[in-house]
């Protein structure tokens, strides 16, 4: 809990009231704040006014008390309570409309009021404590950090799943991905540029994956090898990453979510898709269709997860040689194979990456097979004027929060959830 000192012997706190116990001769106050708790022991028959204050005090009002702070062994909140001689209540807060036994739905209706859950808190501060340091990483591996657009003139990577929004006299789309403008900062010769922001996906799934706005990490930068450099980038930062968190929060998480942060070994095993069906049938008697091979199914994504654990005694697992039919027009091919990626982390896909293809000829002849045209104009243009060999992936920070604290969906780990179904609050 946060405390002031106001003047000498004088402290004063504020938050929100979470418990009163009004006895026959005292009243025992638990106040609450985003960094803690703390009691507030009032002796009714030495401050009868105070006394009157909290008699009539409801829970979850907002409150400002001063008066001493004082050691005591039998306070279980840190071994410390406060004995006022002040005490204002500054907002008085009606009876709460949702409870612990409400639905998630019925909770996003109130989501600033769930969002006062210590686990809803701790959730936000951990995800706070990962962009943290994935930005270090970057920027210690020298990433300028670019903000691209969100309105767009074209649909940033095909027809579909797109929301349209009336701009001025014309049409634009709030962008899928940076994924373009990250590809112009190439040819710009920034070399090494990311982005965090806003990601919108016009998709009516309701999936615990899937949301129509999240918040993403994207990153781009030149002079790569091939792929292979870009997944060393990925599993570097996530190491890091991880590494932070666990440092941060590690304790508080287990604590909380009963979760044991693993800080990754390096590298992060790698398996072609064919081979992971392979193995997928050979351990566990999982089939499925040829047609269906040029992908993961959502099945075979999931058992990804112990795959991982049981052949590589590891969380991580990136999967290599997808089906073009399944890949972006940009990503770079070899012998008919996209050099690109998915990482799964806990039996969820958190990333797609690649090679990018940067000649000109090779990519609009890409484009023009997935039948993209005039919506893709104005990107093949950052290509005709020379453009160095490059890649890069992103990931979404609230699907990765939810993959670390095993929490049930997005709605959990998001602290305002979009969906087909939700627009509000």
């Amino acid at each position: 809990m946060r405390i002031c000192e106001v003047k000498p012997g004088e402290v004063e706190i504020q938050g929100f009231i979470e418990n009163l116990r009004d006895k026959k001769s005292m009243q025992f106050v638990v106040i609450r704040d985003v960094s803690g708790k703390i009691q507030v022991t009032v002796i009714k028959e030495e401050n009868p006014q105070i006394a009157e204050i909290f008699s009539h005090a409801t829970l979850e009002s907002t409150v400002k008390v001063r008066g001493k702070a004082v050691a005591n062994e039998y306070v279980k909140l840190g071994g410390i309570e406060i004995i006022p001689d002040f005490v204002e209540i500054t907002s008085r807060a009606e009876a709460l409309p949702i409870g612990p036994e409400s639905s998630i739905d019925q909770r996003l209706d109130y989501r600033w009021l769930d969002l006062r859950q210590d686990k809803n808190i701790l959730t936000f501060q951990v995800q706070t404590a990962m962009t943290k340091a994935l930005r270090e990483f970057l920027l210690k591996n020298n990433f300028i950090e670019i903000h691209t657009p969100r309105l767009i003139s074209a649909a940033s990577e095909s027809g579909s799943e797109v929301f349209e929004v009336k701009y001025f006299d014309r049409k634009a789309y709030l962008a899928q991905s940076p994924q373009f403008y990250k590809q112009m900062a190439m040819g710009s010769g920034f070399e090494r540029v990311f982005d965090c922001g806003p990601v919108f996906r016009a998709e009516k799934s309701r999936t615990k994956k899937h949301t129509t706005e999240f918040t993403g990490f994207d990153l781009e930068f030149s002079y790569i090898n091939d792929f292979d450099d870009v997944m060393k980038m990925e599993e570097n930062m996530l190491t890091y990453m991880l590494n932070e968190v666990k440092e941060s929060y590690g304790e508080k998480i287990k604590e909380t979510f009963g979760v044991e942060v693993i800080v990754p070994k390096l590298p992060f095993p790698r398996m072609k898709l064919k081979d992971i069906y392979d193995e997928l049938e050979a351990r566990y008697g999982y089939k499925v269709d040829e047609s269906e091979k040029i992908d993961l199914t959502t099945e075979a994504e999931q058992l990804c997860a112990k795959l991982a654990k049981d052949k590589f005694n590891h969380e991580f697992l990136f999967v290599t040689d997808f089906g073009p039919q399944k890949r972006a027009f940009y990503h770079m091919r070899k012998n008919g194979i996209p050099q690109g990626y998915d990482l799964i982390w806990k039996g969820i896909e958190i990333t797609t990456g690649a090679q990018r293809e940067h000649r000109y000829d090779i990519l609009k002849a890409q484009a023009e097979e997935k039948g993209l045209k005039k919506d893709v104009e104005f990107y093949l243009e950052f290509f005709k004027y020379g453009m160095p060999p490059h890649g890069g992936f992103g990931v979404g920070v609230d699907r990765m929060t939810m993959v670390l604290l095993n929490l049930p969906s997005l709605k959990e780990s998001m602290f305002i959830f979009r969906g087909p179904d939700r627009l509000t609050p």
